[in-house]
């Protein structure tokens, strides 16, 4: 069965199945997934986005803040970090692209993190600088463009872990609010090799001796489009700011500078400003 249209004076047929299938196009333009699944406190949460209109950057956006978008082969993508401080439940995210918009479901688990009492004497007890704190929040604020990781990371030293991601502290006694540890401790000998689990550019070195009295000598790693890796309390650092890393490429030694109470590494990662799981970078090919 045929009709027929107007437009602009000219008449067109058309058929019901013509009608169907473009309402069909129009509803999966927008296309969305998400990994994990099931994500946990601390996860980085992967969205992917496809379109009909490669032109057109798509929004990605949780609660009030919007998060960079970039393109792959086949679509974009942006990373959303969450940490032990957000309220495990439901997210909506929001998605814009090819004139439709999507609000999404993604229930976030929670996750039991332990306690420690630590306690700090003598230099490692200094408070932080202005001078460390405005340089370390200026390099975690870097969303470079390019993308320098590619596959899972790297274990930045072969010793045991100390302390995991997540623990709540006491120090000297007194509860820590609205902190966690951020990030994974080594516990190396003195002298023992820090490598680049993953391609970067130097984009920070810190010096105890500068001021860094709570970071210790530090070296930081832009990897791209939002995330950084922080290595701290080392001992020798054996890069320049600027110079561009491959993966395995020794970034310096352990040693026991800044607030520490012995030699280990504390490997921070950080996407957009905050400090995220590293444990599932090292096991899955977060991209």
């Amino acid at each position: 069965m045929h009709r027929k249209f107007k437009l602009l004076g000219l008449t067109f047929p058309i058929t019901f199945a013509s009608v169907i299938f473009s309402c069909l196009q129009s509803a999966i333009a927008l296309e969305v997934n998400i990994s994990p699944t099931n994500p946990q406190l601390g996860d980085t949460i992967s969205v992917f986005v496809t379109t009909d209109d490669p032109k057109e950057v798509p929004t990605v956006k949780l609660g009030k803040q919007n998060y960079p978008v970039f393109a792959l082969k086949n679509g974009y993508r942006a990373l959303i970090p969450t940490s032990p401080l957000d309220q495990s439940g439901k997210l909506t995210l929001r998605v814009t692209g090819d004139d439709n918009t999507k609000n999404l479901g993604v229930w976030l688990k929670g996750r039991s993190f332990p306690t420690q009492k630590i306690r700090l004497s003598g230099k490692a007890s200094r408070p932080a600088t202005q001078t460390e704190l405005n340089q370390v929040a200026n390099l975690k604020k870097l969303v470079t463009p390019f993308k320098y990781w590619d596959g899972s990371f790297l274990r930045p030293n072969p010793n045991r872990v100390s302390t995991t991601y997540g623990v709540r502290r006491y120090y000297n006694g007194v509860f820590a609010q609205n902190y966690y540890h951020r990030g994974v401790d080594y516990a190396g000998g003195y002298g023992s090799p820090v490598i680049a689990p993953a391609a970067g550019t130097v984009k920070l070195i810190g010096k105890e001796a500068n001021g860094f009295h709570v970071h210790g000598n530090l070296v930081g790693l832009d990897h791209g489009q939002g995330l950084v890796s922080i290595f701290m309390h080392l001992q020798d650092i054996r890069v320049k700011e600027g110079e561009v890393l491959k993966p395995g490429q020794i970034v310096g030694t352990i040693g026991s500078t800044g607030a520490s109470t012995g030699p280990h590494l504390h490997w921070g990662l950080y996407l957009h400003g905050v400090a995220v799981d590293p444990v599932p970078w090292r096991f899955q090919s977060i991209e």
